[in-house]
């Protein structure tokens, strides 16, 4: 992971939700006519971008049925049992979606 050392620096420095869940190095900023940054130019991260940790596959029904569900709100390809949900990407309005999900696997 060559943003190891940038990533565990921010952790130390930043409560666990201000990390960042991608980092993409950018040789220079995109930038408007203007001189303001262009958020539109601005590439969207790669997997190899997020942070990964060791797969470890989800043991059980339950534990599978919510990795399904992780993976299809996150549009990842699989999701292991000790991932984090906002380090794959998974922000407010997706927590949302997901409780939403769980609760009617109840009903």
């Amino acid at each position: 992971d060559p943003f190891a050392d940038v990533r565990h620096y921010v952790a130390t420095q930043l409560p666990d939700y201000m990390v960042p869940a991608a980092f993409v190095r950018l040789d220079a900023l995109p930038l408007t006519p203007n001189g303001k940054l262009d958020r539109r130019a601005l590439p969207a991260p790669d997997d190899d971008a997020l942070v990964h940790q060791a797969y470890e596959a989800p043991q059980g029904e339950l534990e599978t049925t919510l990795a399904a569900i992780w993976a299809e709100l996150l549009g990842v390809e699989r999701v292991g049992r000790h991932d984090s949900f906002f380090a794959l990407g998974g922000h407010s309005l997706l927590a949302v979606r997901l409780i939403n999900r769980v609760t009617t696997l109840g009903a």
